[in-house]
């Protein structure tokens, strides 16, 4: 795992996509130059490439890439992975992963606060400060918890559930922020799962009626 300053020290340019929530949100930042930031609350697949447009830069000028591979949406996750995985056939470049909730929890600094995503099915993602990603039902939520701004959810959160802000441009000039490793290199960027999805098989005998 790396730090975002670490990232910055090694390569000097970076982009930041993140289509997890309802505000999509894109943004260069660089060692020489103040972060530029563009955000869109539209379809991430129309959301992501107007804000890249407003940002008005050429992709070559980038040395390394980092996006928020979950929890949230996944269609917005996956188009941004789909995203980077072209921009590196063209270019190689680093890639870095990083998780919504533990940047926002970073941000919130507190390690008796719960963060929390809808995980659909009566499932929730928890995670604390500094802690593991974990995927539990809702009788198990408990303490102070938080959903960052923007995530959806299919299921209404427990009633003490408080919203906290979600905005990339604000919590990653944070120095506590900066100086945590919450970003993972990867060579092929997806959205992330907590584990792989199982099929059921299909056979080939014809059902006949008794």
């Amino acid at each position: 795992m790396s730090s975002l300053s670490q990232i910055l020290k090694e390569h000097g340019t970076l982009m930041v996509l993140d289509a997890s929530s309802e505000r999509i949100q894109t943004g260069l930042l660089s060692t020489l130059t103040s972060p530029r930031w563009a955000c869109r609350n539209d379809d991430a697949g129309v959301g992501l490439f107007a804000c890249l447009d407003a940002l008005h830069f050429e992709i070559g000028s980038v040395d390394a890439f980092a996006y928020c591979e979950g929890p949230g949406s996944i269609l917005g996750i996956r188009t941004s992975a789909i995203a980077l995985r072209m921009w590196n056939v063209l270019r190689a470049r680093p890639m870095f992963a990083f998780m919504s909730l533990a940047v926002a929890a970073q941000a919130v600094g507190r390690r008796d606060v719960s963060l929390i995503a809808d995980a659909r099915r009566g499932q929730w993602h928890r995670l604390r400060m500094g802690g593991v990603l974990e995927r539990v039902p809702t009788a198990a939520l408990a303490g102070e918890l938080m959903m960052p701004e923007g995530f959806r959810h299919w299921q209404p959160p427990p009633p003490a559930t408080a919203l906290t802000s979600y905005d990339l441009g604000t919590f990653l000039t944070l120095s506590s922020v900066m100086a945590a490793d919450l970003f993972r290199e990867t060579t092929a960027p997806d959205a992330f799962l907590h584990e792989e999805p199982t099929y059921a098989k299909w056979g080939s005998q014809i059902h006949r009626a008794p």
